[in-house]
């Protein structure tokens, strides 16, 4: 019984030194890669600024299409029609009290 505990446990060494060795080549082509590109990321571009009122923007429109999100196709209409009448702000309320 002994020797096959010692048989399992020289085979589960040996498999996890074959796992770091192939992940120690992983890691040595990884490295090569990233010198080659000179620490600069490749194919990612830098973010635009944008401007507070854009951004406040980007907000409603998120919180309207949460909302919307939330009812059903005759309540989106009507909340649609106000957003037309009165604006994103009102129509937001409306779609909050129906989602509510």
């Amino acid at each position: 019984m002994a020797r096959r505990k010692a048989n399992g446990l020289a085979k589960e060494l040996q498999s996890t030194r074959r796992s770091l060795l192939s992940l120690d080549r992983s890691l040595r082509r990884l490295a090569s890669m990233v010198a080659q590109t000179n620490g600069k990321a490749v194919g990612v571009q830098p973010q635009r600024k944008i401007s507070a009122k854009a951004r406040a923007s980007l907000v409603l429109q998120g919180r309207y299409m949460g909302y919307m999100k939330q009812l059903k196709p005759r309540q989106k209409a009507q909340v649609r029609k106000i957003k037309e009448a009165k604006g994103v702000r009102t129509a937001i309320a409306k779609a909050r009290e129906l989602a509510g």
